[in-house]
């Protein structure tokens, strides 16, 4: 058995390899996306705050951002409530596949910057790391390679197992002091030992994104029914959006959700649909808690209200999804966490690729050293 999982492990490696070196080198990066974007591009995300300065109104910042270019189409705003030297940040969309993100000064209505996040450094990181900037085909590449690594991850712990339990303290050790050979082979199978359960959660929850049957999987499961699209509703009645319309529906989102978080308004493309506006808890115990409500477009009535508390199983499971994939749970400890274990995965390629070359040359060396013995065996197997 050990035999045909070593088979299976070798040769599956060797055909995922250079996309897992991709996907793990890019989730390094991605672990702390936010906190590496925001120390880079401070004066994007952060304005100094006036002395007794009043924050614009929202529906003043929305046309300054609408007038940074026209042919931009503003698609979502970004508030963080109790944050007073944030900038505002807007997500605008040209065509399709075309996204920017225009960051705005609460306090003077003045564009800060205007990026286009496609061509951005994390932009074109997360590109890589879902679709190898190859679009549907490199997602496709990803998502198998990705249910290829969860494979691996069992061959692998199966090959670990010691025969012995008198072999277990060997097994758990890397011995740092001995020769790079088995110093090489210590690093991948006891590195990968001690991070095979993080990554699995990691390659498991990624699956998510590649294959639908997988995303609705979560909800049978834990639902007993298929996933139910949650869609805005329709506005029941239709008028043109007044002055203090944005301002009016994030202030009623602030009331009716009290606590600190980060408020998205989404603004459809189709007038018939509700405005959706999601506030992130960021006082909850994880992450990715956020309850959502729905404004008609035009007199910022609330239509809907759909609180987490009162979410599905499926939903709420769903929901952690994000989360354990990205190391985000429980903040800084489990992103910490994710970032080795994301480090040991980059480097398994590397690592197995050595111990099979290593591996290759005894065979070969063993070959020409005993011609005869290899040529007998050959018969002998060609004879059965």
């Amino acid at each position: 058995m050990k035999q045909i999982f070593g088979k299976l492990h070798l040769w599956l490696g060797l055909a995922t390899g250079l996309v897992v070196l991709i996907v793990a080198g890019t989730g390094i990066l991605l672990v702390f996306e936010d906190e590496l974007d925001e120390w880079a591009n401070h004066d994007f995300y952060f304005v100094p705050v006036p002395q007794n300065a009043q924050r614009l109104p929202v529906d003043s910042l929305y046309h300054g951002a609408a007038a940074y270019n026209p042919a931009l189409r503003i698609s979502r705003i970004y508030i963080e409530t109790k944050a007073p030297d944030r900038s505002i940040v807007f997500r605008a969309q040209k065509g399709k596949g075309q996204t920017w993100n225009i960051a705005v000064n609460p306090y003077t209505g003045k564009v800060i910057e205007g990026v286009n996040y496609n061509k951005s450094f994390f932009g074109v990181v997360l590109n890589l790391h879902r679709h190898l900037c190859m679009n549907d085909a490199g997602k496709a590449i990803t998502g198998t390679s990705c249910l290829i690594f969860v494979i691996m991850i069992i061959t692998g712990l199966v090959l670990w197992w010691p025969k012995r339990w008198q072999m277990l303290k060997q097994r758990t050790r890397i011995a740092w002091s001995s020769k790079w050979k088995r110093l090489n082979w210590d690093l991948h199978a006891v590195g990968g030992f001690y991070v095979h359960i993080v990554l699995f959660a990691i390659a498991i929850t990624g699956l998510t994104w590649s294959y639908s049957w997988f995303n609705n999987a979560i909800y049978l499961l834990f639902d007993g029914k298929p996933m139910k699209k949650n869609e805005a509703p329709a506005n029941i009645v239709k008028q043109p959006i007044a002055a203090g319309y944005y301002e009016s529906i994030y202030q009623q989102a602030n009331n009716k959700l009290p606590y600190n978080g980060r408020i998205t308004m989404t603004l459809p493309e189709k007038d018939s649909l509700a405005i959706t506006v999601n506030k992130m808890n960021h006082e909850a115990s994880v992450y990715n808690i956020a309850d959502v409500l729905y404004f008609e477009k035009g007199t910022g009535r609330l239509l809907k209200e759909t609180l987490f508390k009162n979410a599905s199983t499926g939903t709420k499971v769903r929901r952690m999804v994000y989360p354990i994939h990205t190391g985000r749970l429980y903040g800084w400890p489990t992103q910490i966490i994710a970032l080795i274990a994301a480090i040991v995965a980059f480097s398994l390629p590397i690592t197995g690729l050595l111990i099979y070359l290593v591996g290759r040359k005894k065979r070969k060396a063993r070959a020409v050293k005993n011609p005869l013995r290899v040529v007998a065996m050959q018969e002998e197997s060609a004879v059965m």
